[in-house]
């Protein structure tokens, strides 16, 4: 039975291109973010300058779920049919970047994919995300859909996406070109070894190099907001605990200095 291989177009790019492997996971870094909410990590961001950081577009297939890891990166592209044929690529996706990209994850990482939004295509499956499972992947990134939803809402892999498509990856207008190569997902430049942290609200990139201290940021701003919290639930205003005024900010800091703080927490 002829698997498409006898009809495949003419090499005229090697693929799938391969970036350098992203530098390890810090897992206590890591371990550190799981306390930062999606929220607060985009807000800390942008108080630090670096303003387009939440993956416009992906939700959470399934409500409830948390991620943090490491980012590694899967890019599609727009299929040319001297390169890519989607007639026959059904069989030779093994060969493209992404097969390859499976496996190359590393236990705790987040995959985060480029499939420029498309409604078409559907970029993971349930074999896929399964044998991403296994190798140890915590989250799914994709900025575009999935197939097999309802087997792989039972796999316990948390996933956003933009929706599902019964169509496999490269069935009509994209194709897996690269991997571990910087990518645009949602509007934000994401790159390998970037951290994710994902819930609810969304999918967040942290870049690398600002994670400490984004974890800095986030520890004085959640512990204020504790303090707010309590005030607006005493029935204080609104406008003089949410942000802090300079004389509530004096009121939080000595209800902090009498230990306060370490107890509301």
């Amino acid at each position: 039975m002829s698997t498409g291989q006898d009809n495949l177009p003419n090499r005229v790019w090697d693929i799938p291109v391969r970036g350098d492997a992203p530098p390890p996971a810090d897992a206590e870094l890591v371990r550190r973010l799981h306390g930062v909410s999606a929220a607060t990590a985009c807000a800390r961001m942008n108080s630090q300058g670096v303003r387009r950081t939440w993956i416009d577009g992906p939700v959470a297939l399934n409500r409830g779920q948390k991620a943090v890891g490491r980012a590694v990166t899967l890019q599609f592209m727009p299929q040319r049919e001297d390169i890519a044929d989607g007639v026959t690529q059904e069989y030779i996706e093994r060969t493209t970047a992404l097969w390859a990209v499976l496996d190359e994850i590393q236990p705790g990482d987040v995959l985060v994919v480029e499939a420029k939004g498309s409604n078409t295509t559907g970029c993971f499956g349930d074999m896929l995300v399964r044998y991403f499972k296994n190798r140890g992947g915590a989250a799914l990134i994709v900025d575009g859909r999935i197939r097999d939803v309802p087997r792989v809402s039972r796999l316990d892999v948390p996933v956003w996406c933009t929706g599902a498509t019964p169509h496999y990856a490269s069935q009509t207008e994209m194709f897996p070109w690269a991997y571990n190569v910087p990518v645009a997902v949602g509007g934000v430049l994401t790159l390998p070894g970037d951290y994710v942290v994902a819930d609810d609200d969304g999918a967040v990139v942290v870049p690398r190099g600002r994670a400490e201290r984004l974890l800095a940021d986030a520890a004085a701003h959640e512990e204020w907001e504790v303090f707010s919290r309590m005030r607006i639930d005493q029935g204080a205003p609104l406008r003089d605990y949410y942000p802090l005024t300079e004389e509530t900010r004096r009121e939080y800091e000595l209800w902090r200095a009498n230990g306060a703080g370490t107890e509301a927490r």
